[in-house]
């Protein structure tokens, strides 16, 4: 019942907004992402050189699979492995990451203009991600001390 209470004053009494907060947050998070998107082209087209096709395939994997690993790791202020998000949340992220690298291999990806990747493209994205899962987390650290 308690529990209650603090939803109803939560409703009441709406906290403001810190808007440099949120510009902090926003310059400095993405700061770290447009490195990172750097980082992505720079593999793609200098060390891999791409094709438009695969570059474009290569960039949407990229970009998908960075887009939902940092949803689990800015939704809480604690490590993200240690903030355990809803079930929903969860399974989906999981899926779809799981779902993203292979989706160039599927009968319809052609629509979309994708290639399949080579696997040590998909090696260098997923460890792109991880990459970037890992310097988010310790930006993060820094951010809220």
């Amino acid at each position: 019942m308690a529990n209650d209470s603090v939803d109803e004053e939560l409703v009441v009494r709406p906290r403001r907004w810190d808007i440099r907060f949120i510009c902090r947050f926003m310059v400095e998070f993405g700061i770290l992402s447009s490195i990172f998107d750097l980082l992505t082209f720079a593999i793609l087209l200098q060390m891999f050189r791409t094709s438009v096709e695969a570059f474009r395939t290569g960039w949407f994997v990229e970009s998908l699979m960075t887009e939902l690993a940092i949803a689990l790791v800015v939704r809480t202020r604690r490590p993200f492995f240690r903030s355990r998000p809803g079930a929903l949340l969860l399974w989906s992220t999981i899926i779809l990451l799981v779902v993203t690298p292979l989706w160039s291999y599927l009968p319809f990806a052609g629509v979309f203009g994708f290639v399949p990747l080579p696997p040590a493209i998909i090696a260098f994205v997923v460890g792109i991600v991880g990459l970037y899962v890992l310097s988010a987390e310790l930006l993060k650290h820094w951010f809220y001390r």
